[in-house]
């Protein structure tokens, strides 16, 4: 990476942070209230506060980087320069908001030639924002994040996510979270794969794995995680795209064990 683009990320990660702030506002706004929902699949959800969010993202991104790409969960993006293309969520954890939970986030990634080097991923509810600039490190609330230091897997939280169209994979995805629960200390399931790899990155969980996810579900959050020293794969320890439908991240200690239990 050239050091134009290191110069001009501190100008994307400033936009990036205005577009969340904008997006945040809407999200506490619309929290707590009875919401209008729609399916987009049989428990896909979404609300008016994830259209509301992602037109006020959009906005400040346009404003400030008209040229760009924006590729968006609810369809509202910009075509514009491939080699510059924002990926937003505005609302990651939908079901959770619409039942009063605050396990969910907005996340903001912006991808350089097709990769992630800027996310962004907050929480309005608790106010906690994630934020990871590649070759500058992560961050949460401005303080450095770093992952885990445990080793052996029995003293491991893990974290995992179901998708949406569980029938055709039901069977081996249950197989891997039985071989996890047993090998681990404990597995949790919050919801929102954005803030599980953030935890991941601050050292909440040592490992985050599941699939079927789109772009934007990952991007930002993986951003932050391997800022964070994260080692993040696929289930085969092949190198992490966004556009791939599986992802590991792990504090990188436990990484080579999870992808065993996962390939088994």
């Amino acid at each position: 990476m050239d050091n134009n683009l290191y110069v001009d990320l501190e100008s994307i990660t400033d936009v990036a942070v205005a577009a969340a702030a904008r997006g945040g506002q809407i999200l506490r706004k619309h929290w707590g209230r009875h919401h209008e929902t729609r399916k987009k699949g049989p428990i896909d959800l979404v609300t008016e506060a994830d259209l509301a969010s992602e037109k006020a993202i959009t906005e400040v991104i346009q404003s400030a980087f008209p040229e760009h790409s924006i590729q968006a969960e609810e369809g509202g993006g910009a075509v514009g320069t491939a080699s510059h293309r924002w990926v937003v969520d505005p609302l990651d954890g939908t079901t959770n908001y619409a039942h009063g939970l605050p396990e969910f986030c907005l996340s903001i990634a912006f991808a350089y030639q097709g990769k992630p080097v800027v996310g962004l991923v907050l929480n309005p509810v608790t106010e906690e924002l994630f934020c990871g600039v590649e070759g500058k490190g992560a961050t949460l609330n401005g303080k450095p994040l770093r992952v885990s230091n445990v080793e052996d897997l029995k003293d491991a939280l893990l974290v995992t996510g179901f998708p949406y169209q569980l029938e055709p994979v039901v069977d081996p995805l249950i197989n891997r979270f039985r071989r996890c629960l047993l090998a681990a200390q404990g597995i949790r399931r919050l919801g929102s794969a954005a803030l599980d790899l953030c935890y991941v990155a601050c050292g909440r969980f040592e490992g985050f794995w599941e699939q079927n996810l789109a772009p934007w579900d990952t991007a930002a959050g993986w951003v932050v995680a391997e800022q964070a020293g994260a080692s993040v794969s696929d289930f085969s320890n092949q190198p992490y795209l966004i556009e791939k439908k599986e992802i590991l991240a792990t504090n990188g200690l436990i990484h080579e064990k999870m992808v065993a239990l996962l390939r088994e």
